[in-house]
């Protein structure tokens, strides 16, 4: 579904005027650093690593909300970064992030059915009355009832798990094929994140999702994910089947990752 070859997003830090005209090397940030992977239809790759190891920038620069400075990501066969503005947005109906924090990306002037229904109008997939009628099916589907109640409501009056669950609506509102879930459990409560991993389970097998799932949690990689990608500085250090990772890891970061979580590195 996915295949994404050596992609690059490298920044360069700015310097004065008279650096610039005397110094040759400009001091590059290589956020992302010629990463490979791909990506199998009906899969859940997990991607961890360490708080700035580059997990987020790599989920940006796959859908192209920061174009990437070099390499490709290839979706459904297709080179998207060869393709203009236009063309992108088409594609990212099939692809969706779900992003850590549900409050932030959530208009707080917008009611929930309005924050769902929005990519139906982005892309043309229905009119006010069909989208209302998908929205409150959704939030029924994501455990939000009755969802006409929920529909009325304002992002500020959920919990943060309720505004996950509508964040999780609005990503699946335009029937995708790929979602990429940015630490999407990260800033709920232990009992709240069971329910919200086991919800997006149900909903993978229902809707035929493939999940990209970016995470520094070790626990919740395991319990999630088919296979699992460890990132550190900006590049793929080992990529591997889920067991495989945790009970014969090769590279001696992700032996170092482990070994800060025993209870996972001894429980087979």
């Amino acid at each position: 579904l996915l295949t994404v070859t050596n992609l690059q997003q490298h920044y360069s830090l700015e310097s004065n005027l008279l650096d610039q005209l005397f110094s040759r090397n400009r001091q590059v940030i290589k956020a992302v650093d010629g990463v490979s992977l791909e990506l199998e239809r009906g899969e859940i790759l997990g991607l961890v690593g360490e708080s700035g190891c580059g997990k987020s920038t790599l989920s940006r620069s796959i859908l192209q909300l920061i174009p990437p400075t070099g390499g490709k990501v290839e979706f459904q066969g297709i080179d998207i970064t060869a393709l203009g503005r236009d063309a992108v947005r088409k594609h990212r109906r099939q692809m969706q992030m779900i992003f850590q924090d549900p409050h932030a990306c959530l208009n707080p002037m917008m009611t929930v059915g309005q924050s769902i229904a929005d990519p139906l109008f982005i892309h043309k997939l229905a009119n006010a009355e069909e989208a209302k009628k998908q929205v409150i099916q959704m939030l029924e589907r994501v455990g939000l009832t009755p969802g006409e109640d929920f529909f009325r409501r304002y992002p500020g009056e959920l919990s943060g798990g309720q505004q996950q669950r509508v964040s999780i609506a609005r990503a699946l509102i335009t029937r995708p094929q790929l979602i990429i879930c940015d630490e999407p459990v990260s800033m709920l409560d232990a009992s709240v994140q069971t329910q919200v991993l086991e919800l997006m389970l149900e909903l993978k097998q229902e809707f035929n999702l493939t999940y990209l799932f970016i995470t520094h949690d070790l626990w919740v990689a395991r319990f999630f994910c088919d296979r699992i990608a460890v990132m550190n500085a900006g590049k793929i250090v080992e990529i591997g089947k889920t067991r495989d990772i945790f009970t014969n890891p090769q590279h001696p970061y992700t032996q170092q990752l482990l070994q800060a979580a025993p209870l996972l590195a001894r429980t087979h």
